[in-house]
């Protein structure tokens, strides 16, 4: 595996359907689904007028119409560029990310902000950026195997934009986290959000070439076979990584989403259910200390226990009140929620960022948010499934990964707001305000529809 030599394989599998051997009907039937999700977008934008300030404003109206411009276009570079690449990715990232303008748009509007101070004009803006890094993505990435080339250097840009926000006079404290880099007053970025990808290509490329030496070798104990002590190496460096992030950026949820894709994406290359027990062990007892040792980790946990203590509740800054008061929200919401301009999402503390899911759950309702889970869970299902059906170790490794990214970072976020796990400050992909979080997501949507079209129209070419 570490020789990284080029072989032959048979060709596709037998099992595909009629449609995924034909690359128009897939092209078509995406284009069909962007229509839909374009028209639900604008419909929402409507409802968010009608039901907030009673009159229709146009503006609003033709951004979110540029926007639909916009995705048409990725979808033209497709049917160009990668016309054997799954038809469902685009539509259901077009459908969350509109629905997440709406939402931001109709705090705006109960807040009174318009213009560029707008949350939800800045969204749109950002959107549009990272719908054209997609584009270019795609057009520019013929082949997702030459990511394997450059893999160090993908893990030297990962360390450098994750030590860029401790940089004196560019990095940014908000929210007692300290992940940002300002740019002037015009921009701040949180550059940790492309850093996650960066780290994905390098753990990819780093386990295609490592791979039998943290697999082959070991002692077994109590029926599962663990590593040898000088083979823990990696773990160690990726636990103390996750570590310093969570001590000198502050930031819980960001250190557990980066350890976890190392250990998902290490057990996926080696098979070793002992990667994933040593990795929890670490990690929980790192969390332990922190808890121990750190007041704002301690502030996080005494939250999540008792929420409703009223000497918790009142305490400034790192009581409970965002988290009583985006339960009570959603409880608001009820089955059916109160309807889209109907609610009182902006009483909540960073309604429009970290608590954007309870927002949307108090005015779209439980069987709103069944809605947002369902895009989520086809979301993730589509990059595991073209993680399965790669030919070569390198893909199936990264799309694994980058989907593992998405479904871990919305458990962290949907467990933290309804109370099932302590809350971290990570947001929810696609539908929270914040332009980085938008380019990283959007740049994975660009890596699946490269990552899918490569191994449908390329299957017998394989690295191992």
């Amino acid at each position: 595996m570490a020789k990284s030599n080029v072989s032959e394989v048979d060709a596709a599998p037998s099992s595909r359907s009629s449609s995924d051997k034909n690359p128009r009907k897939l092209r078509n039937l995406e284009l069909i689904l962007i229509l839909f999700a374009c028209a639900i977008n604008a419909a929402a934008i409507v409802l968010v007028q009608w039901g907030a300030v009673g009159t229709l404003d146009g503006q609003t109206v033709l951004l979110i119409g540029g926007l639909s411009v916009l995705v048409l276009c990725l979808h033209v570079a497709v049917r160009f560029f990668a016309r054997d690449a799954d038809p469902l990715i685009i539509p259901v990232a077009a459908l969350l990310n509109g629905i997440g303008i709406a939402e931001i748009y109709r705090i705006d509007l109960a807040v009174g902000l318009t213009g560029w101070q707008a949350t939800s004009t800045r969204q749109i803006a950002w959107t549009g950026m990272a719908i054209i890094s997609a584009i270019i993505i795609i057009v520019v990435i013929r082949n997702h195997r030459v990511l394997l080339r450059y893999t160090y250097i993908f893990g030297l840009v990962a360390v450098v934009l994750l030590l860029l926000p401790l940089v004196p006079g560019l990095g940014d404290i908000k929210g007692g986290a300290q992940v940002w880099i300002s740019l002037g007053d015009f921009m701040s970025f949180q550059p940790g959000e492309i850093a996650k990808i960066a780290l994905a290509i390098f753990f990819a490329g780093y386990l295609v070439r490592n791979r039998d030496s943290l697999s082959m070798v070991g002692k077994r104990f109590l029926g599962m076979s663990f590593p040898r002590v000088r083979d823990l190496g990696p773990i160690l460096v990726f636990w103390l990584l996750a570590m310093s992030v969570l001590v000198f950026q502050r930031d819980l949820g960001t250190s557990l989403l980066y350890f976890g894709l190392f250990l998902v994406m290490i057990y996926v290359a080696t098979g070793r259910a002992s990667w994933i027990l040593i990795g929890l062990g670490l990690f929980g007892a790192g969390a332990l200390l922190a808890g121990q040792q750190l007041e704002y980790v301690a502030n996080r946990f005494q939250n999540w226990l008792n929420p409703f203590d009223q000497a918790v509740y009142d305490q400034y800054p790192g009581g409970s009140l965002q988290l009583v008061q985006g339960l009570f929200g959603m409880a608001n919401g009820g089955m059916t929620g109160t309807g889209l301009g109907q609610g009182r999402p902006e009483i909540t503390p960073l309604s429009q960022s970290d608590y954007i899911v309870p927002s949307i759950g108090e005015e779209l309702g439980l069987a709103g948010m069944f809605v947002l889970f369902a895009l989520y869970l086809i979301l993730i299902g589509r990059g595991l499934r073209i993680g399965f059906a790669g030919r070569d170790d390198f893909g199936k490794l990264l799309a694994t990964g980058l989907a593992f990214v998405i479904a871990l970072q919305i458990f962290i976020v949907i467990g933290g707001v309804t109370r099932v796990i302590p809350l971290t400050g990570l947001t929810a992909p696609f539908l929270a305000a914040g332009g980085s979080s938008l380019l990283s997501n959007w740049i994975i949507v660009a890596l699946f529809i490269r990552l899918s079209d490569t191994i449908r129209n390329q299957p017998k070419l394989v690295i191992e």
